[in-house]
């Protein structure tokens, strides 16, 4: 029986890490698409994990706890629960609800988390991370290796007392490109979903000339202005922004004009 619906005979590449991919390959499938889960970035505990053991240790000292991924809870989290609970007193951020379920489902409910812009320019916009609020505050930050530095930066000119702990590590797909090579070869790659500008520069990075080619003539649908930015600035026309987080990605492919 043939697929029905508004994406029926449309194979959508999905790049999110494999454990954050699911939700939004059940929404492509549910719309008649087919998902197909190419992470662009593979995830890994951190290679030392004397910072996350020293944080564990002085957990009680910080007053904020922020997380950027789902990837920072879920590597995060074993070692500073390993032997006790949440500290009662400690309060936590998130930079989007996907991280924010990620807590709550390991029974830390009622952290910050922006509304709309899920990014670390949204997070500091809240009134809870205004400088006469956050000054004198110290606040831990669990996060990959490298990213960006403007929400530890940020909270630091505002006065906070900052660590920032390395969780897990992050890299480019180990089994290369092939998978996708092989589908555009095949004429059945419709469209890519990128969230992560790192993902995406590994994306470019990891094609030769003729892979960078299909990839320019492939429609890219991404939930950041910051991403899209990147995205054109690597000589990627075919950029189409949506709103946030899965849903926003979501809305974006049904309503793209795939006539075009």
């Amino acid at each position: 029986m043939s697929a029905s619906g508004p994406l029926a005979g449309r194979t959508v590449v999905v790049t999110r890490p494999r454990a954050q991919a699911a939700p939004l390959a059940k929404m492509i499938a549910a719309a008649g698409g087919n998902a197909l889960l190419f992470p662009l970035l593979e995830i890994a505990p951190a290679a030392d994990h004397g910072e996350l053991e020293a944080a564990a240790g002085r957990l009680d000292d910080y007053d904020l706890a922020i997380f950027v991924s789902p990837n920072a809870v879920a590597h995060a989290l074993p070692t500073l629960l390993a032997e006790r609970a949440w500290p009662a007193r400690l309060a936590t951020a998130a930079v989007g609800p996907g991280t924010a379920k990620a807590l709550a489902d390991e029974g830390i409910p009622g952290c910050l988390v922006p509304a709309e812009r899920f990014d670390s320019e949204g997070l500091l916009a809240l009134p809870d991370f205004a400088g006469e609020r956050i000054g004198g505050q110290r606040v831990a930050i669990f996060r990959g290796d490298g990213g960006r530095e403007l929400l530890a930066d940020t909270l630091r000119e505002r006065g906070a007392q900052v660590d920032c702990i390395t969780c897990y590590r992050r890299s480019g797909p180990a089994a290369g490109f092939g998978q996708l090579l092989e589908a555009w070869r095949a004429g059945r790659l419709d469209a890519i979903v990128v969230s992560s500008s790192e993902g995406l520069r590994y994306l470019v990075a990891g094609l030769d000339e003729a892979g960078r080619e299909r990839l320019r003539q492939t429609p890219l649908f991404v939930p950041h202005e910051r991403i899209a930015g990147i995205a054109r600035e690597l000589g990627l026309a075919r950029v189409e922004l949506t709103e946030a987080a899965d849903s926003g990605l979501i809305r974006g492919l049904l309503a793209y004009n795939w006539s075009a």
